[in-house]
């Protein structure tokens, strides 16, 4: 790597902080939804369904779709530019969420961040692959994965912050138009502050301009690698869990107990997020680098053992009968949860051919959120209904949903197991596909 490709410590460590914040305010704009739930369901008046769809597959949809011809432009124009322009795109609708009188008006306004936010990660994960080298991917993609839980945390304290005096004049609406307003004056500050890096550079020796492939070529290159496409299905079937357990937790819990303070709740919410899920984010990215560096393996088992852990967490933090004790079992549930984002991002860009990273990512998420925050909400929500249809109160409701909910953390083991065994030879294949793209 030459000299003028290299860019200082500091500014990578800036560059990296900044990207983690705009990745922190996509989950802000996201989680507010599950948090502000009940509120938002009583004065819309809206069913079970009609808020997993809301939260589920009306974002999603437009997420994953869109993200895929945007990081088609990502791979090949100024990704700071991209990034800017949808930052600034998903927080003014996240304003206009604020607005919205019934279902389809607050559902067209979610689809408007959807489309916002596909174009986030995508060119994100492609700057951060130009800024660091492979053995440390795994570790920098971890640390720019701690801005789920910073985002879902600093959603609670907005949350607890912006909500009224008491817990009956929460208003929604106004949280959702301060945020969105804030999220616009971050967009002027990434296209100030980042600069553009040069493609390929952490790989190449003697960079030369890649060749820029077709949509068609880059799905085909990317689903015929088999450790990239178990990894894609292991953290999609894990996150179905996940997306449906915030979605529904906040709910479940003014139901275990209608008593229990909401701005304690949300604020000792935002705590735990912020703590255990951001540790196990970044515990777990750093094992991976120590751990891969012995055996590559571990790209796969890690996250296979972790959310193995979870699954009996899972089940019965919807079985104790107090909110304290929900929480203990969260704090756990959080920390192994955060354990395979750093890995599984770290497949998807290293696996990846350099002029494909954009597209990897996008088609990653596209996989990702179909499955998981497509299907996990809107699944759950249909199943609370259906209990609730079979005169089961809305709590036991909540109970039964979330325990068949959790059993989507098995296929999600089994495909992380598939990771740890097919990775090695497909870490290898890669390293010879960005070579001969370097003419070496």
């Amino acid at each position: 790597m030459t000299d003028k490709t290299s860019p200082s410590k500091r500014y990578r460590s800036l560059a990296l902080m900044l990207l983690t914040l705009v990745y922190g305010f996509n989950f802000i704009d996201r989680q507010i939804v599950g948090i502000l739930a009940p509120f938002i369901q009583a004065d819309l008046e809206l069913t079970n369904t009609q808020l997993g769809l809301l939260i589920g597959l009306a974002f999603a949809t437009f997420y994953t779709v869109v993200a895929i011809p945007i990081a088609w432009l990502a791979d090949r124009y100024n990704r700071v530019n991209i990034l800017s322009i949808a930052l600034a795109t998903w927080s003014a609708f996240t304003a206009l969420t604020g607005l919205a009188g019934n279902f389809m008006q607050i559902g067209l306004a979610r689809m408007g961040v959807g489309i916002g936010e596909a174009g986030g990660s995508p060119p994100s994960h492609s700057i951060i692959s130009d800024l660091y080298p492979k053995e440390e991917r795994a570790g920098a993609l971890g640390v720019y994965a701690m801005g789920i839980p910073f985002g879902i945390m600093a959603a609670y304290f907005a949350t607890a912050w912006l909500m009224g005096a008491t817990d009956e004049t929460v208003n929604w609406r106004r949280i959702f138009i301060i945020l969105g307003v804030v999220g616009v004056g971050l967009a002027v500050i990434v296209r100030l502050v980042l600069r553009e890096p040069i493609r390929g550079a952490m790989e190449l020796e003697n960079y030369d301009e890649v060749t820029k492939p077709s949509f068609n070529e880059s799905l085909k290159t990317l689903i015929r690698i088999p450790a990239w496409w178990s990894m894609c299905l292991g953290i999609a079937f894990g996150s179905f869990v996940s997306y449906s357990f915030a979605a529904f937790q906040t709910k479940y819990l003014v139901l275990l107990d209608a008593n229990f303070n909401f701005q304690t709740l949300v604020l000792l919410l935002g705590i735990i997020n912020g703590t255990t899920y951001a540790g196990g984010a970044y515990f777990g990215a750093r094992l991976t680098d120590y751990w891969g560096g012995i055996d590559i393996r571990a790209y796969g088992w890690l996250p296979a053992i972790a959310i193995a852990l979870n699954l009996p967490i899972g089940v019965l933090s919807f079985w104790v009968p107090t909110i304290w004790f929900h929480l203990t079992l969260t704090t756990a549930f959080l920390l192994f949860l955060g354990i395979y984002l750093g890995p599984s991002f770290a497949i998807a860009q290293t696996l990846a051919p350099i002029n494909m990273r954009a597209m990897s990512t996008a088609l990653f998420f596209f996989i990702l959120n179909m499955i998981a925050l497509g299907g996990g909400p809107t699944f759950s929500g249909w199943l609370m209904d259906v209990f609730m249809e079979r005169d089961y109160s809305e709590l036991e409701s909540i109970r039964y949903a979330m325990t068949v909910t959790c059993c989507w953390f098995f296929p999600s083991i089994m495909c992380f197991f598939l990771v740890a065994r097919t990775l090695r030879n497909d870490w290898d294949a890669a390293e010879k596909r960005n070579l001969a793209l370097s003419g070496v």
